[in-house]
């Protein structure tokens, strides 16, 4: 279960990293709150929500490594709860 949970993390990671990515390539001013890509940032990336206080990228990578691995801690554990026969 610990590597599954450990995925999840890197899946977090990578969403993260592939929005920082993306917000470097485009042509400035990349991603405004008027762009209708923030919707889709805000739902993958949660720590994009947190807007009033400016964090580096290092912060935000581990924000939503964490946010995905507590996420996939209650996944995993409802999937194991639910698909044992009774």
């Amino acid at each position: 279960m610990k590597y599954r949970i450990a995925a999840w993390a890197t899946l977090g990671f990578g969403v993260a990293a592939g929005w920082a990515l993306y917000a470097l390539a485009t042509t400035p001013p990349a991603m405004t709150f008027s762009d209708p890509i923030m919707i889709l940032v805000r739902l993958t990336c949660p720590i994009a929500l947190v807007t009033s206080y400016p964090l580096k990228l290092s912060w935000v990578l581990l924000a939503n490594a964490a946010t995905y691995a507590l996420l996939g801690l209650i996944v995993e554990t409802l999937r194991r709860q639910l698909g044992r026969p009774k």
